[in-house]
């Protein structure tokens, strides 16, 4: 697609109805085929956005940190991914249409990029890892656009020089999606604080997909995600980093109760 072909495709705002209050979260309802023919607007349009997913790690830093909250009621959309935050939902009578997982939708969004002519740039993950997951999306899909990799050093947001080479590097590369995997908050800020300045379009924070898709980190079998059993798969895997972190996420439970009492005595249950 040319670019003076791209501003003439007018940007459709999601529908309304497709949105729902999570615990104070503000959820796109959404198919991930309806999330990628809403990224082609974007990009047709040049517009400068960011898409993020929701967890239940996630959803708590949004409904505890203030920053977070910010960056989330911001973001073109935010769509759900977890089995968990599912199940909440339809207690809730706010049934979700589909988990989508980041992992996923980026594969999915990547096989849509080959057919398109998108170029996109993969950002972090260790050394070779994102340089790894370029080769392997080219062999996947045919036409796949790499833009360009770069696997940042650790504590690179508090060094201005590597800030700044990054933002050039990104503006640079001309590229129409941007991936970036380093973890949450560091990737939903990085994006929410620099993507006015290298100019990309579509940002996403995708976690651990750079890793999965890299093959540096094996992803769950796939009765596994369908289940909502993922977070065990990893848990086993890296008890050490994540064991700490699923306990505590056992927090969600009493937003919830919270949140459904407020709920009925507002009449919406």
């Amino acid at each position: 697609m040319g670019k003076s072909e791209k501003h003439f495709v007018e940007l459709k705002k999601i529908d309304n109805k497709k949105v729902i209050d999570f615990l104070g979260i503000r959820l796109n309802n959404l198919t991930a085929e309806e999330i990628l023919d809403h990224v082609d607007q974007c990009i047709a349009q040049r517009k400068i956005c960011q898409i993020v997913g929701v967890n239940v790690d996630q959803a708590l830093r949004v409904i505890e940190n203030p920053v977070s909250k910010k960056i989330f009621e911001d973001a073109e959309i935010v769509f759900t991914d977890g089995k968990p935050i599912i199940w909440m939902a339809k207690w809730l009578k706010r049934p979700i249409v589909e988990k989508i997982s980041g992992p996923d939708l980026m594969e999915l969004l990547c096989e849509r990029a080959a057919k398109k002519g998108y170029r996109i740039f993969l950002l972090g993950a260790g050394p070779g890892v994102a340089a790894n997951a370029a080769k392997n999306l080219e062999q996947r899909y045919p036409g796949f656009q790499c833009a360009g990799t770069y696997s940042p050093p650790m504590g690179f947001e508090k060094d201005p020089k590597e800030m700044e080479k990054i933002i050039s590097m990104l503006k640079e590369s001309q590229a129409d999606q941007l991936f970036v995997g380093m973890g949450s908050p560091k990737q939903d800020i990085f994006i929410y604080e620099n993507m006015q300045k290298y100019q990309i379009p579509v940002s996403y924070s995708m976690g651990a997909a750079l890793d999965f898709i890299g093959g540096s980190v094996k992803r769950a079998p796939k009765w596994m995600c369908d289940h909502g059993l993922e977070w065990l798969h990893r848990c086993m895997t890296n008890p050490k980093r994540l064991a700490k972190r699923y306990v505590e996420d056992l927090r969600i439970f009493s937003y919830y109760r919270k949140f459904r009492r407020q709920e009925k005595k507002a009449g919406r249950l």
